[in-house]
């Protein structure tokens, strides 16, 4: 059976009246980088009478900026690729050998948040464990390892990695829950990856939330429950705090389910999840919603520090009552080979 698929994603906005858009980002373009190859790719907006143009933003990711010069009544994005989603295997990547073995930041514990601890404090604290940390670099310890997460990262990846290395504090949740990974958590750095993947997947169960916006990690495991989105973003907060460079992605979830009458169909939905950077894999994406890695039925769209920055369409509009709706159809291409 052939492993291409085309799927033709349509969302539809409807305004009560006409108005005016302010301008409209767009971020429904697979990455040039993505494992999953894109064999084509078309955008097509409606009212046709628009202005587009691409551009990359400062995060690499393909984003469309779209201006109306008049009043609109709707506005309707249509999004076809064909991708070929021959199954790879997401362990198909090497470490780096000194990324191979984790061990906790130094002095982790003083980096979560205590009750009544300042923020202002805190924040001086990570400063002065990631500027130590620096300086240990910089001297190159010829053995052993060093005692915090930037022995994985160089003094230029430190640099280059700082936005996705930013960690607020956590909140007693969190403090609770990474108190109790640290003294159970694997030492081997990919095997605590996977199992920190998996715990999660079980510990938050799946919510879809129709509603704008993410939870703070600490609310998303007090509920126990949260959107793709959701579990996406505690996921970061944990890599963060434990050191690691992670990133927010937002893409299309391709894969199989079986219908009421045991045929095979392909679905398609909008989704997240984390990716973190590894010495010599590169960015490795975790699926907190299936406890899984990352595979071919995955393509990222955007990938960002936060959330808010990976919105698949954002923009401005008059004061108005909107509407919208999303349809994916997906189906199999027959390739010349496969005839």
């Amino acid at each position: 059976m052939s492993s291409h698929v085309m799927l033709t994603h349509q969302t539809r906005y409807r305004y009560d009246r006409p108005v005016f858009l302010g301008p409209q980002t767009i971020r429904l373009r697979p990455s040039g980088t993505a494992r999953t190859p894109v064999r084509s790719y078309a955008l097509r907006v409606d009212p046709a009478a628009c202005k587009q143009s691409w551009h990359q933003d400062g995060f690499g990711n393909h984003v469309a900026e779209v201006v109306f010069a008049e009043r609109v009544t709707h506005f309707d994005i249509t999004v076809r690729l064909e991708a070929d989603l021959t199954p790879r295997n997401p362990f198909d990547f090497t470490l780096a050998s000194a990324a191979r073995r984790w061990m906790p930041p130094a002095g982790f514990s003083t980096t979560l948040r205590e009750e009544g601890a300042p923020a202002q404090y805190q924040q001086q604290v990570l400063q002065q464990q990631q500027q130590a940390c620096v300086a240990e670099l910089s001297q190159q310890v010829p053995t052993g390892l060093l005692a915090c997460q930037s022995q994985f990262y160089s003094a230029e990846e430190l640099a280059e990695l700082a936005l996705y290395r930013e960690t607020p504090p956590a909140g007693p949740h969190l403090h609770a829950f990474l108190t109790d990974w640290v003294e159970k958590a694997p030492r081997d750095t990919l095997d605590m990856l996977v199992a920190l993947n998996r715990a999660l997947a079980a510990r938050i169960g799946y919510q879809l939330r129709l509603e704008p916006g993410v939870w703070t990690p600490e609310e998303t495991l007090a509920r126990g429950v949260g959107s793709c989105r959701d579990s996406a973003w505690l996921m970061i907060a944990l890599l963060r705090h434990l050191g690691f460079a992670a990133r927010f992605v937002s893409g299309y979830l391709i894969q199989s389910s079986q219908t009421a009458e045991g045929e095979e169909a392909l679905t398609c939905d909008l989704h997240a999840w984390a990716e973190a950077f590894l010495p010599g894999a590169g960015w490795v994406g975790f699926d907190t919603t299936s406890g899984l890695l990352t595979a071919h039925g995955h393509l990222p769209l955007a990938a960002t520090p936060a959330p808010e920055q990976a919105a698949p369409v954002t923009g401005l509009l008059d004061q108005c009552k909107a509407t919208f709706d999303v349809s994916m159809q997906t189906d199999r291409l027959v390739m010349p080979d496969s005839v």
